[in-house]
């Protein structure tokens, strides 16, 4: 059952945004705060399918939400680890450029690092590279110290707790259907019923776009679910990777390409590529929604990004088609990887937002309208920077609260 009495803050989503939310508004503070999650459990989506970087900031432009949030979450993360016993790796990556094509945009990416505040990055000669990652086949590239590994569930789940344990609450099973707006409250009707708050927040990922529309706010744009998979190395062949391989990433193009990441666990994934699929939780090839598709391909956004990246989507539905397209990639990083080498993994969905010229949002997206905040994008680096950025919504919400409350 639902309270009866009146929240201050009703948070929709309760994956790490949501969460670290929640954790800021608590601190120091006596306010009453709900946690609303339509799964049975948290980080269900973006959050518990990511590889689990820690990143560094240097893919993001300078000035940026992105590198601001990243270079501050980063360490805020890694203190937050430390301080609550939440294993983590601060074990750096590489990043690797295969042929001459790549040192201009390599050279580029340490321009941002340093930009970015990034000190001991080191420019990586053919020689240096094998002496981070032996297995590795490049003629250039970058070592990026700051970069490591966590789990993301379990900081999740550490944020949680915290709120909790100042008497926030957290509900399971409760989808958000509406909202009824009245003088002094908001009226929010769940499938288990109604509540009652002065604020809410909406970090519905996958859902945020509609949340939005439904509370009367309009978005400016759609979310589009891109569909990352991953292959894992066998037993047998995880001493090919010690840490972190990155390709030379297309900067024009939201996503990072195929690498390898070692795992808090011990394991090493290979991937993701980057499919367009066609349900907002299509974690395989079978889910279709046709809601969904019908509401990608009667948007004149998402026409115009094909037409621009038609080229790059056909490529990564190749390759997520063909086991023998996968390796070949995998192959340009670390010449020794074969078909026997990998497994199938996991699967994850990324809420992608595209305005209608088009345009793939790079940034973080936050609208604030009154007694509501809605996060209509939170790409990567979101897990990394989420305690600043939770620490930002909070900062917003108080002051937007203390206003109109």
């Amino acid at each position: 059952m639902l309270s009866s009495g009146l929240y201050d803050f009703v948070i929709i989503g309760g994956g790490i945004i949501g969460a670290a939310t929640a954790m800021a508004l608590q601190k120091d503070s006596g306010y009453k705060i709900l946690i609303i999650e339509a799964e049975d459990k948290l980080a269900a989506h973006q959050t518990g399918n990511n590889s689990g970087v820690i990143h560094s900031g240097l893919y993001y432009k300078p000035g940026s939400l992105k590198a601001k949030n990243c270079t501050e979450g980063r360490e805020l993360m890694y203190r937050f680890c430390e301080e609550n016993n939440i294993p983590y790796d601060k074990c750096g990556k590489i990043v690797v450029a295969v042929d001459e094509s790549e040192l201009d945009p390599l050279k580029m990416l340490y321009e941002r690092g340093i930009a970015n505040g990034l000190e001991g990055l080191k420019k990586l000669n053919a020689g240096e590279l094998k002496e981070y990652e032996p297995n590795v086949s490049g003629i250039a590239g970058l070592f990026v110290p700051q970069t490591g590994i966590v789990d993301y569930k379990k900081v999740t789940k550490v944020y949680a707790a915290k709120v909790k344990d100042k008497n926030g609450e957290l509900k399971l099973n409760c989808k958000f259907l509406s909202v009824k707006k009245s003088r002094d409250e908001l009226i929010i009707s769940t499938n288990l019923g109604e509540l009652k708050t002065k604020f809410l927040i909406n970090c519905g990922g996958l859902y945020s776009d509609r949340i939005a529309k439904i509370c009367g706010v309009d978005p400016g744009l759609i979310i589009i679910p891109f569909r990352g998979e991953y292959y894992k190395l066998k037993m047998d062949k995880k001493h090919l990777v010690k840490n972190l391989i990155y390709p030379v990433p297309d900067v024009s193009f939201p996503f990072l390409g195929v690498h390898f990441t070692r795992l808090i666990d011990g394991g090493v994934e290979a991937g993701p590529n980057a499919v367009l699929a066609f349900k907002r939780e299509g974690y395989s090839h079978k889910d279709i929604s046709l809601r969904d598709v019908s509401e990608m391909i009667t948007y004149v956004g998402f026409w115009r990004m094909i037409s621009k990246h038609y080229k790059m989507g056909f490529r990564e539905f190749h390759r997520s088609l063909s086991k023998t397209a996968f390796v070949k990639a995998l192959r340009k990083l670390v010449p020794d990887i074969d078909a026997d080498s990998i497994e199938k993994g996991g699967t994850g969905v990324r809420a992608q937002a595209l305005e209608p010229s088009g345009k793939l949002v790079d940034d973080f997206r936050i609208v604030e309208t009154e007694k509501m905040i809605h996060v209509l994008n939170a790409p990567s680096p979101a897990a990394t920077a989420s305690i600043s950025i939770g620490n930002k919504i909070a900062q917003m919400a108080k002051k937007n609260f203390e206003r109109y409350v």
